[in-house]
């Protein structure tokens, strides 16, 4: 079955250098994504700029610390958590990363790539499930960047993010410029990734900047997005079609008009990639 999500069209991630700004009567972006843990509180200014923004615009909650590929039980008090958070503010929809970030109950602050076997899989796809059971929706899981692979890996990356979306009925958070990062860290062709991707399990891209640290490429947030993941954002559209589309920004962090321009920027780029197909059909 395809995932069921809404097409929101060209969104920013909610950052607390703009809070200012987006309190205020200035231009708003077609949607927002706000990471979940940030905003797993009590009260505060966050929540009131969060309802703010909520009460503008669609909304989307990303998440960090699931830990969906590790071995440790699933942190029911961050589920609880998440579920508040999400029947509070109604998110077009929730999202993770396909990874692990925990051991023993201690949280390593990263995206720790999975093995790509099929204990991995079947692990990972029934976690997957029991979270999306407790939450009472389907999640969207996003491929991460990686510098190192499994020897023992057996499948494809493409692969296995194909399967475990089929297997736990869940949707795909697809990371271009993660794409990008781990084809120069591994040497595989991000065609190929894009080719193996169902289309209908695709809820959402993000586009990235990244550092060029000679030997790899680091997933860095800190940059404008690059020439070559904006070629191969075109692509993804070619083969996916319009799919809502965030600009991820973390560090370094540019003044609102410059980061709306950029999701400008990925609106065009959509809008030139299916003006050629309507042209060519």
């Amino acid at each position: 079955m395809p995932i069921s999500v809404p097409h929101l069209g060209h969104g920013i991630g909610l950052r607390p250098p703009h809070f200012p700004d987006l309190l205020g009567q200035g231009p708003l972006p077609d949607w927002f994504e706000a990471i979940s843990e940030n905003f797993m509180i009590p009260g505060g200014r966050p929540l009131a700029v969060l309802e703010r923004v909520r009460a503008e615009r669609p909304l989307v909650l990303h998440g960090v610390s699931l830990s969906l590929g590790a071995t440790d039980p699933l942190n029911e008090r961050h589920l609880d958590d998440l579920s508040r958070l999400a029947a509070r503010f109604e998110p077009a929809w929730v999202s993770d990363h396909l990874c692990f970030g925990s051991q023993g109950g201690h949280y390593a602050h990263d995206l720790l790539p999975l093995p790509f076997t099929e204990e991995a899989l079947a692990h990972v796809a029934s976690r997957i499930a029991r979270v999306q059971e407790r939450l009472g929706r389907q999640i969207l899981v996003e491929n991460v960047s990686s510098y190192l692979t499994f020897a023992h890996s057996t499948i494809p990356e493409w692969e296995f993010l194909a399967e475990v979306a089929l297997r736990a009925d869940c949707g795909i958070l697809l990371d271009v410029n993660n794409i990008h990062v781990s084809s120069v860290n591994h040497g595989f062709d991000t065609h190929r990734y894009l080719a193996g991707i169902p289309a209908a399990r695709v809820g959402q891209i993000h586009l990235a900047g990244h550092q060029d640290c000679g030997t790899h490429l680091l997933d860095s947030h800190d940059h404008p997005v690059c020439a070559q993941v904006w070629e191969l954002y075109r692509a993804a559209i070619r083969l996916l079609g319009p799919v809502s589309t965030l600009i991820e920004w973390d560090a370094n962090i540019p003044p609102l008009p410059d980061l709306l321009a950029e999701a400008e920027r990925a609106r065009t780029a959509e809008a030139e990639v299916r003006g050629a197909l309507a042209r060519s059909a």
